[in-house]
């Protein structure tokens, strides 16, 4: 017996025998030796052998399951020769519609069309359309009634531009009618962005402000002596009331007034949007008066602002004296301020920041702060730009002799964002192209007195365009729907809308058109709106400072009788 003599781990045992070479022929049905007549393999074909030899492998090395997926793909992507290995794909990712500033190049598109488009009569002459039956007046009334004895002296600190402070003006006046008080004649602010520091008197006519309100409240220009001894003569030593913002009136009753009884004089400062519109009627009555009444220009602004007014009709006089203001926001701080990216490139970024850090400090360069320029344009809040204005205004059927006055600072980058709206409305004027250097010298380095000229003369146009909002056009809004009927005779754009179109470079000028006629006839019909709870009164006078067209005729004849 044969023992193995290899060295193992203690144990003997006979080697194991020995596996054969070849396992036995496998005979399949069907197949037959030609020589014995029993059954064989027929040959195979190559790729039988060639799918056998593949089988045989994977069966041995099954891990290789584990990468079948990925050399299937890799055959086919090299078999198919769509792609190169040794290059990395590249995604570009198109930017939404509408939040690019692309504007110029739809205007380059319309612009051969719109030039030969004859296919109507200037817009001015035809467009607006009163609704019957629905037309407001002025209803407000001075009161007869003798004043009580007064609560006390309420004075006001009135923050902000021309439009914020008549705001502030007026709201102080419905807060002292209300308590009771004395009001003292308002002390505006000066503002670092506005750097203005007229008086009340500079801008308004301070007299006639008295006189009209005389009746409903006291109004005076200095605290008696005998008070301010108690305090110094200084109005800082002055209680001070720290308001919040939209505060209802209760809260002056049962705050303020207690200590203005105590005290025989507080101060609010500063009083910008202090008063909640949502107010009983009869402070809503005193917020009327003061704003569509009292409130007047100084003789020389007032002045001023006619004589422009009666030019801007002399020169379209063509069109029946009606002409077209425009409230332009494009100077540089509301384009900096907006964060919208236009088409000036690297010296407008380098402008934008530049006015950023000197008119507010770091605000938009704070840590976390992520400003989308893209979202802000598609949400409707980028000012329109000089083109885009020219754009929608020839689109709304304004053609080429309509009179555009175009109330503004300083637009950005002029000599370039001028010139298209120049070439779709050569009779465009503005104020320093309708008074000498010399008219407008007693008003040119006063903001507020400059924008209460545009003020005026945008308040007795045919249409009135406002493009950014704010304070300025939400006050004419109202102003002029207190003057013409209830209707405020302004377009007040979808610039939400305006976005899209503008970023449309297949679109054709009848199109356009189409679009911008529908965007007018929308302002037409929501000319004539009433306010509703926490609405602008300056906005929306209807029903509070108006009465409807045939009740204040019934009215004053059932008096009659």
């Amino acid at each position: 017996m044969a023992y193995n003599r290899l060295p193992s781990s203690g144990h003997n045992s006979p080697s194991p025998p020995q596996s054969p070479l070849r396992s036995p022929t496998r005979l399949r049905p069907g197949s037959r030796s030609s020589k014995s007549g029993r059954f064989t393999q027929p040959p195979r074909t190559l790729p039988q052998r060639l799918t056998g030899i593949l089988l045989s492998v994977l069966l041995r090395r099954q891990g290789i399951f584990l990468f079948a997926p990925l050399l299937y793909i890799s055959g086919m992507l090299f078999y198919m020769g769509t792609v190169s290995f040794d290059v990395v794909p590249v995604i570009n990712h198109r930017p939404a519609v509408g939040s690019v500033y692309r504007s110029p190049q739809l205007y380059a598109k319309l612009r051969p069309e719109m030039d030969a488009d004859n296919s109507s009569t200037d817009a001015i002459l035809t467009i607006w359309k009163h609704p019957k039956g629905a037309e407001w007046r002025p209803c407000l009334s001075n009161s007869s009634k003798g004043l009580p004895e007064s609560n006390g002296y309420l004075y006001v600190e009135a923050n902000g531009g021309l439009n914020q402070q008549r705001a502030s003006i007026c709201n102080a006046v419905a807060v002292a009618g209300y308590l009771n008080a004395t009001l003292v004649i308002p002390n505006f602010h000066f503002h670092s962005i506005w750097r203005d520091p007229s008086k009340f008197q500079e801008i308004y006519d301070e007299d006639f402000f008295v006189s009209t309100l005389k009746n409903d409240v006291r109004i005076v220009n200095t605290i008696p002596e005998y008070i301010m001894e108690r305090f110094d003569h200084n109005m800082s030593n002055v209680y001070n009331f720290r308001v919040k913002a939209w505060s209802p009136i209760d809260h002056y009753k049962d705050v303020v007034l207690p200590k203005l009884l105590e005290e025989k004089v507080i101060r609010i400062s500063p009083f910008a949007n202090r008063l909640s519109f949502d107010a009983p009627p009869t402070v809503q009555r005193l917020r009327c008066l003061a704003n569509y009444e009292a409130l007047r220009f100084s003789n020389p602004v007032l002045t001023m602002g006619e004589t422009l007014v009666a030019r801007m009709k002399g020169r379209s006089a063509n069109n029946s004296g009606k002409y077209v203001s425009v409230h332009l926001r494009f100077e540089e701080d509301m384009v900096a301020f907006s964060c919208c990216i236009f088409d000036g490139g690297v010296k407008e970024k380098e402008d934008m920041d530049a006015a950023r850090e000197r008119g507010w400090k770091g605000k938009f360069t704070k840590r976390g702060k992520v400003i989308r320029p893209g979202a802000i344009r598609l949400n409707g809040k980028c000012p329109l730009t000089p083109l885009e204005v020219g754009l929608m205004l020839r689109g709304m059927g304004f053609d080429k002799s309509t009179f555009i006055f175009l109330a503004s600072g300083k637009i950005y980058d002029a000599d370039r964002n001028m010139a298209p709206l120049l070439e779709m409305f050569p009779l465009l004027q503005t104020k320093e192209m309708l008074a000498s250097q010399e008219e407008l010298a007693p008003f040119k380095n006063y903001s507020s007195r400059m924008a209460a000229i545009d003020y005026t003369v945008c308040l007795h146009s045919e249409v009135f365009v406002t493009t950014q909002g704010g304070n300025f056009p939400h006050f004419l809004l109202g102003h002029r729907r207190y003057l013409y009927g209830g209707h405020s005779q302004t377009i007040r754009p979808d610039k939400r809308k305006l976005a899209l179109l503008f970023d449309s470079p297949n679109m054709g000028w009848k199109s356009f058109r189409r679009q911008m006629l529908n965007m007018r006839a929308h302002s037409d019909s929501k000319g004539i709106e009433l306010k509703r709870p926490n609405d602008s009164i300056y906005s929306f006078p209807c029903p509070d400072c108006m009465c409807h067209a045939n009740k204040a005729e019934d009215s004053r004849s059932s008096s009659a009788t």
